[in-house]
């Protein structure tokens, strides 16, 4: 085997949906649909919401899914996904490639419908040093209209991640409501990053 070709990897992208939610909403499907088209695996989990909806239900559901996590993933998540990644993220063995989070948040949000069903996910102390260990490459955005997700939680993630938070200008919930049906920001920003790898097709 060359040295190019020990560089190659097939990359996997995983797409984390949040509450009330589910894989065939907002920008989710169009983003699958980009990735596939760079010859990039995708998964888009469907997590019980909002019964049932709790950290342990869902890392059951995640389970079956960690034996294609590695060195070449990359997670993708909205809303409550980030909190529940950074969940993930304390459990792994090994590192992963990055995560992209998309107006996440930590502890509750002061509503009552999102907080009584996100509090085992999100009210909780994040162990950072763990987080960051197993993933090196975070990129965190909010927006400044967010009718949920209040911009100074991004801020507070951004910073306990050690990265700039990147603000989408009226972006709402950065969701379907909002006119997201697609996030070329998003996409824009995990080519940008993927240029300095190189990655076969699967």
């Amino acid at each position: 085997m060359t040295k190019e070709e020990s560089e190659e990897f097939v990359l996997k992208v995983f797409i984390i949906h949040g509450a009330y939610g589910d894989p065939n909403e907002n920008w989710f499907p169009w983003l699958k649909n980009e990735l596939e088209k760079l010859g990039i695996r995708v998964f888009v989990p469907k997590f019980p919401t909002p019964e049932r909806q709790n950290l342990n239900n869902w890392l059951k559901v995640f389970k079956k899914y960690i034996p294609h996590i590695d060195e070449k993933t990359i997670f993708v998540a909205h809303s409550l996904g980030p909190a529940f990644i950074m969940n993930v993220l304390e459990r792994l063995e090994q590192p992963i490639l990055a995560a992209f989070f998309v107006s996440g948040f930590t502890g509750l949000l002061g509503q009552p419908e999102f907080d009584e069903i996100n509090k085992t996910i999100t009210n909780k102390k994040f162990h950072y040093s763990k987080i960051k260990n197993n993933c090196k490459n975070f990129f965190i955005y909010n927006s400044d209209t967010d009718p949920y997700v209040p911009l100074d939680k991004g801020c507070e993630l951004a910073r306990k991640l050690n990265v700039k938070l990147i603000v989408v200008k009226n972006g709402g919930h950065i969701n379907a409501s909002a006119g997201y049906t697609e996030f070329p920001l998003l996409l824009k920003d995990i080519k940008d990053f993927l240029s300095k790898y190189k990655f076969r097709q699967q």
